[in-house]
């Protein structure tokens, strides 16, 4: 089967490939770095207790990415304990149902009710597992806080900043826009070097459902999902 009619086996390289640049070395940077915004996406579900639960985006990111990484470093826990942690710490941290919205786009207002509510949860799912299998990928970056903007009302944006272990290449810019729910702040989306992760999703999603259908999207990220978890031993 070649690659135009089975995405999953495309990405093989990544499921989630940046579309908008696909030379191979910023592919290869990509998957490269894929661990580390695994890490930082879980710090964000982290909640400190207290004044820092209600505080600024940017502080309750600071204030949770030790935490992730001791869990990471904790190599005397078994490796599954030590993800199923940092699953369950990222639980309820990202607006997930908001993030299957965006990666459907225009599509999403053409499902039936009975589809969208099955596609909710296998997107979570799967993001979820395309996250823990990369986590193996975190070397010790060091990450740069660099400041935050806001968006209208209960909206952000925490820029940040990885240094890459590769001596001559360029920080790599993480942000993540986020929404207050309450009083808490969600991750609604991340961009790596200015490429959204819900777009990119989006114009991979779009096309097969335009070209298959929406069941052959669904059998495509089930089908990838269970090489992911055989992957990370789930």
């Amino acid at each position: 089967m070649n690659e135009a009619a089975n995405p999953v086996a495309r990405n093989d390289r990544g499921y989630g490939a940046p579309t908008a640049r696909r030379g191979g070395a910023f592919l290869e940077r990509f998957l490269a770095i894929l661990g580390v915004v695994a890490i930082m996406i879980s710090a964000v579900g982290l909640q400190a207790q207290g004044a820092a639960a209600t505080s600024d985006p940017m502080a309750t990111v600071k204030n949770s990415v030790d935490q992730v990484l001791e869990v990471l470093r904790d190599h005397a826990t078994p490796r599954a304990q030590r993800q199923r942690k940092v699953i369950d710490l990222v639980a309820g941290r990202f607006d997930f149902a908001a993030m299957a919205r965006s990666s459907l786009g225009y599509s999403w207002k053409q499902l039936t009710s009975a589809q969208q509510e099955q596609f909710v949860p296998l997107f979570t799912s799967f993001m979820e597992d395309a996250y823990l299998d990369k986590l193996s990928g975190y070397s010790g970056q060091q990450v740069q806080f660099l400041g935050q903007a806001t968006h209208g009302d209960g909206y952000a944006e925490v820029r940040t900043a990885v240094a890459p272990t590769d001596e001559g290449r360029q920080p790599i810019r993480i942000n993540y826009e986020m929404k207050r729910a309450g009083d808490a702040w969600k991750v609604y989306d991340v961009t790596i070097d200015d490429i959204s992760i819900t777009a990119n999703y989006r114009n991979q999603f779009n096309r097969v459902i335009h070209q298959r259908g929406f069941a052959a999207l669904v059998s495509a990220m089930r089908q990838k999902q269970a090489e992911l978890r055989s992957s990370i031993g789930a």
